[in-house]
């Protein structure tokens, strides 16, 4: 049975996470979606995870409370992530990492999985979560209307 997982924040959920889910609901047999706290966004955990589950409902969602501070591409950093990692995904049989992000390598690494880069370069969706939390309006046409909704309401 493949089990496929990816994570993130989702500050906020853009098309270029929805490519890397629907990827990987097509690809697995069973596909898990971690959401990490963050204060990044003014909207809590459980609404991100709301959307995800409102869009993609075969999605399975592990909340990511209290994550490590500590972030870097070096060893001891990484070790701390997926050490956490380790944790969210504790007692399922992972066998694939979803990933657009350079770390992705280590977390396949360290839990032992296959790693599958979705669009690294960013060229079928060329955006991120933090240009949308810069400039909405803009950027509109690459989020959702239930997502965009929630962010001018926020």
């Amino acid at each position: 049975m493949k089990v496929g997982f990816t994570i993130g924040k989702f500050a906020p959920l853009h098309k270029g996470h929805q490519y890397l889910i629907e990827k990987g609901l097509n690809e697995m047999d069973k596909f898990y979606v971690v959401i990490y706290e963050t204060e990044v966004i003014q909207i809590p955990i459980e609404k991100r995870a709301n959307w995800i589950k409102q869009i993609y409902p075969n999605a399975n969602i592990i909340y990511a409370k209290n994550p490590p501070s500590q972030y870097g591409m070096d060893e001891e950093s990484v070790k701390i992530q997926t050490d956490y990692l380790k944790k969210m995904v504790d007692g399922i049989e992972v066998t694939h990492f979803y990933n657009s992000e350079p770390y992705g390598k280590f977390v396949a690494r360290d839990l032992e999985v296959q790693e599958v880069q979705v669009d690294r370069k960013r060229e079928k969706y060329p955006i991120s979560g933090t240009a949308i939390r810069c400039a909405i309006e803009e950027n509109e046409n690459y989020i959702d209307k239930i997502v965009y909704k929630d962010i001018k309401e926020a």
